[in-house]
């Protein structure tokens, strides 16, 4: 692999960094040089979270440019549409099919897009786009903050790194009592990727 480049994005309280260091570590530990950086606006109040991450023989910069980005993931839709931008020609796109809309749409002062508006922004970078059901797989658990386990095993599909890497890293990361349901709703997201790429 010559470079990878993920931006994964959300709103406060989704678990994007969790998602996006357990990724890191993974990479890192495949011997590639990684760079990270993460953006916090307003996070503790619902607001965008967003994470770049570089992979590579040889990273230099920790932000990935408008246009460069090789795998979007997008814990919520509304976000996936704000960084459609950043997706180049043909890149693949993993958007959980949840709406949290923020302040400015719940106070009446915007109009959150439909479906369809989201679809279409989306697709004028790429076709590859897989929408699903992390929330909801997450509460059939019975833990809706096991969503960032079910997109990081999403994103393990694409990624060219072996599954025992990312079941080690979310072991490292997660305590004992809640590590066995951590790993189903990773393997959840690895099996929802499969059943649905063509």
């Amino acid at each position: 692999m010559k470079k990878l480049d993920i931006l994964v994005t959300g709103v406060g309280g989704q678990g994007v960094i969790l998602s996006s260091d357990i990724t890191v570590n993974v990479a890192m530990a495949n011997g590639y040089d990684v760079k990270k950086t993460d953006t916090l606006g307003m996070a503790q109040r619902g607001g965008s979270v967003i994470s770049h991450v570089r992979i590579g023989q040889r990273v230099w910069s920790p932000l990935i440019k408008e246009g460069e980005v090789d795998l979007l993931v997008a814990f919520e839709k509304l976000e996936a549409a704000r960084w459609a931008h950043f997706l180049r020609p043909g890149a693949i796109a993993i958007v959980n099919n949840h709406a949290l809309p923020p302040q400015s749409v719940n106070l009446g002062e915007a109009q959150y897009p439909s479906d369809e508006e989201i679809t279409s922004i989306l697709r004028r970078r790429s076709n590859n786009i897989y929408f699903v059901n992390g929330t909801s797989q997450a509460k059939e658990l019975g833990n809706v903050r096991t969503l960032n386990m079910f997109m990081m095993g999403c994103i393990s599909f694409f990624a060219p790194f072996k599954v025992h890497f990312w079941k080690d890293s979310i072991s490292q990361r997660m305590p004992p009592a809640t590590l066995q349901i951590n790993i189903k709703a990773f393997n959840q997201g690895r099996r929802k990727i499969r059943d649905i790429h063509p």
